[in-house]
């Protein structure tokens, strides 16, 4: 597959922190490829130095074969951002077209707005008058709109309903069967495990996993267990048995993090702790997400990293 975006060695440092510490990595076109990391990971760094916004302080980028900042790449990139900022006095439709002039090869109109969810009554509509979710819908028709070949989505889902986002990664999707390349960052990271190609996890700057969502998934050889207690010291006894590699709250439910699922059962039994409402949950991404992340000092089988 062709390479549409390379990363060589790249250091961006402000002042005297580093955001991204020599980190290295190439797209193929056509890809759908996830930007996943907690706050501060570097994310927002990259994409920023991908789409040309800043400079590397070492390092190269390329982005289809130029410099990041050149005009032939500008015009075959599009962003939609988190924050969709809308000129109030422009309707749907005179935003659009405006933002279609600048380019040249526009995508038609016909083709852009079923592509993006909205609707014909909406292009009519003065922008600041749109919700929130008709809004991220109008972002995402203000990316497209220059028929790029390189699209980048910031929380592209955010404000909508579980419905809305089926259908809109459905024409994410769609589009990469026509040769467009998607790089997306979201907190939902189960649109990450279902819709992204690959996954490139960073945390302090650097890269901590690349790979598809299984890839990354099989790392985790341990599987948890989670349930509901109200006894204050269970997470302290659970630390105690064997093959019990991370005890961790969330969501007010307890998880258990082992590769032996049937042993720690046996002896939540033999003890009769006070547990309930018992779930044994297999190598979800959230799960590697939260183990790399929050511990990335130790592998998936609890052992160092060398």
């Amino acid at each position: 597959m062709d390479t549409i975006v390379e990363m060589k060695n790249i250091t961006k440092q402000f002042k005297n922190k580093k955001a991204v510490d020599n980190i290295s990595f190439s797209i193929d076109k056509g890809s759908i490829v996830a930007i996943l990391g907690p706050n501060g990971a570097g994310k927002t760094t990259v994409i920023s130095m991908l789409l040309g916004l800043i400079k590397p302080t070492q390092g190269t980028v390329q982005v289809m074969g130029k410099d990041p900042r050149d005009i032939e790449v500008r015009q075959r990139i599009g962003a939609m951002l988190q924050e969709v900022s809308v000129m109030d006095a422009l309707k749907v439709h005179e935003l659009i077209n405006l933002i279609r002039s600048y380019y040249p090869r526009p995508l038609d109109i016909d083709q852009l707005i079923p592509l993006t969810g909205l609707q014909k009554e909406d292009l009519n509509r003065y922008a600041n008058k749109l919700s929130g979710g008709q809004k991220r819908r109008l972002g995402f028709a203000l990316a497209l709109a220059g028929n790029p070949d390189l699209i980048f989505l910031d929380e592209p889902t955010v404000g909508l309903d579980v419905t809305a986002r089926r259908v809109f990664w459905e024409q994410v999707r769609s589009l990469t069967q026509q040769g467009k390349t998607i790089l997306f960052t979201t907190h939902y990271l189960p649109e990450a495990e279902d819709y992204a190609d690959r996954v490139i996890l960073f945390d302090q700057g650097v890269i901590i996993a690349d790979g598809t969502p299984d890839d990354i998934k099989s790392k985790l050889t341990v599987s948890s267990i989670s349930f509901k207690s109200d006894d204050p010291d269970l997470c302290s006894f659970l630390l105690t048995l064997p093959n019990v590699h991370d005890v961790y709250e969330k969501e007010g439910r307890i998880y258990t993090v082992t590769e032996d699922t049937d042993g720690i059962l046996a002896s939540i039994f033999e003890h009769k702790l006070a547990v309930r409402d018992i779930r044994v949950e297999h190598g979800r991404l959230d799960d590697a997400f939260e183990q790399l992340t929050t511990h990335p000092e130790m592998d998936t089988k609890g052992a160092a990293i060398s």
